[in-house]
């Protein structure tokens, strides 16, 4: 199972929109040496909206070599389209990741039915183990916890990244599935609390800046050490709230190249952290111990 902090990793690039190998070895580098639990590559975070088909599947196969097995690697690979999902899965198996990561069908505002036959396709098409992507306020559409049910009972659908930051959904989804089925969660505020009401972690954006304090927050709270598990929490409350100030990935794109890891590029339609924003973050880093 999928259990404690997952980086939702950036993916840095240069200044004229390629990856930045570089410093992304130098990012993988660093946080393997942090408590985390495992590394998402190109998911929202990582800009996968923004990345080719090719280079989609050329950043998972360098990622994992970068990697070297020294943490279990998620490949991002959800599309809008079933096929295109498919086929960026059938890249995540041939770069060998443990897992992909498949976010609800976006725009297309899919029946309940269609995200089933959805995913199904997907689980038949590619043997490798999913995970379910639920995050409503960027799709425009909510995979139901019935669904949820529904399809963790196909063999290779794992697990779930429940990012509506609703504790309610989370009851009705740990009614539906089995316990060895991974409930993640992709909202940092509510991490806590996820986890001390029965999810087992978190598909993180603040695990990009402090990757061991988030660590050691889900540990705490997944041994059930709720006021220990809350001060830790607390202590990084603002950058929990300052990474989302702008749309994800902007804020924390901007953060990472502050630690020192690549500079401050991002592809169109995403634009640089406003200045206004800059020095709130950049103080709530130094105070996290980041900077």
């Amino acid at each position: 199972m999928f259990k404690g902090s997952i980086v939702a990793l950036v993916t840095p690039m240069c200044g004229d929109g390629s990856i930045d190998y570089t410093s992304l070895e130098a990012l993988i580098d660093f946080h393997v040496k942090q408590g985390t639990a495992a590394l998402v590559i190109a998911g929202t975070t990582g800009e996968s909206a923004t990345l080719n088909p090719e280079e989609h599947c050329i950043l998972l196969n360098r990622s994992y070599e970068i990697i070297k097995q020294r943490l279990p690697m998620i490949a991002g690979t959800g599309a809008n389209s079933t096929a295109e999902a498919i086929a960026l899965t059938h890249c995540a198996k041939k770069a060998k990741a443990e897992a992909s990561l498949l976010v609800t069908p976006y725009y297309n505002k899919p029946t309940q039915t269609g995200l089933i036959m959805h995913h199904q396709a997907i689980a038949d098409a590619v043997d490798i183990p999913q995970i379910l992507y639920n995050v409503p306020g960027r799709t425009a559409c909510d995979m139901q916890a019935q669904t949820v049910g529904e399809l963790a009972r196909v063999g290779n659908i794992v697990g779930i990244k429940e990012a509506t930051g609703s504790m309610e959904r989370l009851e009705e989804i740990k009614k539906l599935v089995s316990d060895d089925f991974a409930l993640l969660t992709g909202d940092d505020s509510t991490t806590c609390e996820f986890i001390l009401n029965g999810g087992h972690g978190a598909i993180s954006v603040t695990a990009n800046v402090v990757p061991a304090k988030m660590a050691a927050m889900c540990r705490l709270a997944s041994q059930g050490k709720e006021s220990e598990a809350r001060l830790a929490d607390a202590e990084i409350a603002d950058l929990h709230r300052l990474l989302f100030i702008e749309s994800n990935p902007i804020p924390v794109k901007w953060a990472v190249s502050e630690m020192g890891f690549g500079e401050i590029n991002m592809r169109l339609p995403m634009t640089v952290l406003a200045e206004e924003f800059q020095q709130p973050l950049r103080d709530a880093l130094v105070a996290s111990g980041a900077l």
